[in-house]
């Protein structure tokens, strides 16, 4: 781990990591891959969300694959970045990450669950993690086929993991990031509860 950033000096660093972070957070590969493919304005079909998901719902099972990934990665690279300058300023990455998916500059601030990008996030912030979150959310998919279930169950899982292991700094990151995917999923947990939420693979 690369030595830490003295408080004194370290605001310029995390200004800059949260805003690197939002910007990458911020680019909206699932509809920027829809509308290159011709497959429609993502936001215009199903839920409207600008994931993984929702590009599931045109069809498109590799643009579905190839959104998974690159949502994740931008949340990996923005971390992966920020770590060289330490942890506190690999955490701010995230955040910015997280927020800039969600709330996009480019598409008015309405942007996707972060769902993918956190899980990049928790690869570059520490990779079991990363590997526990795909575990749960892949047991939950296959048992209910409810991606905003296995979504919520493995989000709120992962800050448990997390302390498990002694990455109590990293335990809180995953708390409040966890309370955003949570308040993204509000519809969807209205929907769980009244079962009438799609599963996965519903148009």
């Amino acid at each position: 781990m690369p030595d830490p950033i003295s408080w004194e000096f370290a605001w310029p660093y995390l200004l800059a990591a949260f805003v690197g972070g939002y910007f990458s957070g911020s680019i909206p590969f699932g509809l920027i891959l829809t509308r290159l493919t011709g497959a429609g304005d993502l936001r215009a079909i199903g839920s409207g969300s600008i994931g993984a998901t929702n590009v599931l719902r045109t069809g498109r099972k590799d643009l579905a694959v190839l959104t998974l990934l690159l949502d994740a990665g931008k949340g990996a690279i923005a971390v992966a970045i920020a770590w060289n300058w330490g942890a506190n300023v690999a955490i701010f990455a995230s955040f910015g990450a997280i927020l800039g998916h969600m709330f996009p500059v480019w598409l008015k601030f309405n942007g996707g669950k972060a769902v993918a990008t956190f899980i990049g996030i928790l690869f570059g912030l520490f990779w079991p993690a990363g590997v526990f979150f795909l575990v749960i959310w892949i047991a939950m998919a296959l048992g209910f086929r409810f991606s905003s279930l296995a979504s919520l169950t493995a989000t709120f899982a992962t800050p448990g993991f997390m302390a498990f292991n002694g990455e109590f700094q990293l335990m809180e990151t995953a708390i409040i990031i966890g309370v955003l995917i949570f308040a993204a999923h509000g519809a969807n947990i209205k929907r769980l509860f009244k079962g009438e939420e799609s599963r996965i693979g519903d148009p």
